[in-house]
């Protein structure tokens, strides 16, 4: 039971993120508000407010039907214009940055919120309008609900006001740089001081139980409340075989168990507590972050747009973030009384740093200025290594020597090649290491 109150909470954190939830969730308080509006004209408040203040009431069924009618058809007009512009400047965006971006440009709170103020507005509009019926040669006027629409639909022209701005905001590259920034260092920081400074032997796992995946799909999050109450309750040792973020294939192996062999039923229990999606998210997952900034710098050095400066921006915003991921292990345990009994696989240092240098010399390797930028990056964090892992500055120097020996093969002008010389000089002086550059 416990297990199943997890996931359903997990769950709910997640549909927060939806593009749908926001909007669904504020209609539905606009259709709401109208009946509640139906139900307070039925008792005569407009009535009331007419003896007692003129002013807040419609007194005329011509101009309250022109008004409302008016509303509608503006409100849908202004929904299909906000429409057609998010589709062009995510079609702009997916272009000139990646398509990886599309999610957390799409899942934007504030203009879900937009969005459902939009759709209330146009929902309390329309029940109101069919609220006004004749009664005998007159017609049940409800002058105050009419008068509230308009106050709504000038609510509706300043958030249309702030859509418009907020989304030209929103697709500059160097917005979308800050909110994968934030996103990314938010989740790490998290991380780091969830990490335990005790070191830790956790056991070898060669001969334990293997679990393989029931299903495809990227692994995104794991339910480690759930996890952790399952082996605890059959008081085993869990090791997770795969990274989050990862694609999974069905039949992969998935995670391995101490002790002895679980029935069927008891595992597809225990499998329920992965989470797999067709989406990468950057709040899960960190390193997705160092994968998308990366695809910025490669599309921003394409010949197509040839944007050197955005690169050297995306490798700032990465510097920071190498900087903030040297300070965490690359083993990842949940503890019990200061006892690892559930393994997490990670991304290691090594892997992130090869994967992001690899595809920055691959395609920025010709370009002195990036490159430039890449042995000032290296330099920093070979400065900010010494007080960490010895593993993670035998990584950076290793990465040194590889950019060293691309940007010379491909560099021509004596020049280029004396400034890279004179870097490389610079940085063997500046290492304090056991390692060798």
């Amino acid at each position: 039971m416990k297990n199943q109150f997890y996931r359903i909470i997990e769950y709910i954190i997640k549909l927060e993120s939806n593009i749908a939830f926001y909007p669904s969730l504020i209609s539905l308080l606009g259709l709401s508000f109208a009946f509640f509006m139906y139900y307070l004209e039925s008792w005569g408040v407009s009535k009331y407010l007419i003896e007692n203040a003129p002013l807040l009431v419609i007194n005329n069924t011509e101009t309250a039907r022109s008004l409302l009618s008016t509303f509608i058809g503006g409100l849908i007009s202004i929904m299909v214009f906000s429409f057609s512009l998010v589709m062009i400047l995510l079609n702009q965006a997916s272009s000139n940055f990646s398509p990886r971006l599309l999610p957390g440009l799409i899942s934007n709170r504030r203009h879900q919120i937009i969005l459902g103020i939009y759709n209330s507005t146009l929902l309390y509009c329309i029940f109101t309008l069919v609220s006004i019926t004749p009664t005998g040669d007159k017609y049940q006027l409800p002058g105050f609900s009419v008068l509230l629409a308009i106050v709504f639909m000038t609510l509706c022209l300043g958030a249309f006001i702030y859509f418009i701005h907020s989304i030209s905001q929103q697709i500059q590259v160097g917005t979308i740089m800050d909110k994968i920034y934030d996103s990314a260092y938010d989740r790490l920081s998290r991380l780091i001081e969830n990490e335990k400074s005790i070191e830790t032997q956790f056991p070898d796992t060669s001969s334990w139980n293997e679990v393989i995946s029931n299903k495809s799909g990227y692994f995104q999050d794991i339910s480690l409340n759930a996890l952790a109450s399952f082996a605890k309750e059959k008081e085993i040792k869990i090791e997770i075989s795969q990274i989050k973020g990862t694609y999974i294939l069905k039949s992969l192996p998935l995670f391995r168990y101490s002790g002895a062999e679980l029935d069927g039923d008891t595992l597809d229990h225990a499998l329920r507590a992965f989470n797999f999606s067709k989406n990468e998210i950057v709040e899960e997952n960190y390193v997705l972050a160092f994968k998308q900034i990366t695809e910025i710098a490669l599309k921003a050095m394409s010949p197509g747009i040839n944007d050197p400066g955005t690169a050297i921006n995306a490798i700032d915003y990465m510097t920071e973030l190498f900087v903030l991921r040297m300070k965490k292990r690359d083993s990842s345990y949940l503890f019990d009384d200061d006892h690892a009994f559930i393994s997490i696989k990670t991304v290691s240092f090594e892997m992130l740093m090869y994967n992001v240098m690899a595809a920055l010399r691959t395609y920025c390797k010709h370009d002195i200025i990036v490159v430039q930028k890449l042995f000032m990056m290296l330099e920093y964090l070979l400065g900010h290594a010494e007080a960490f892992d010895q593993l993670y500055r035998k990584t950076i120097v290793n990465e040194i020597g590889t950019l060293y020996q691309d940007a010379i093969a491909n560099q021509k002008n004596e020049t280029d090649l004396s400034v890279i010389k004179k870097q490389m000089e610079k940085l063997k002086t500046l290492n304090e290491s056991d390692f060798t550059i």
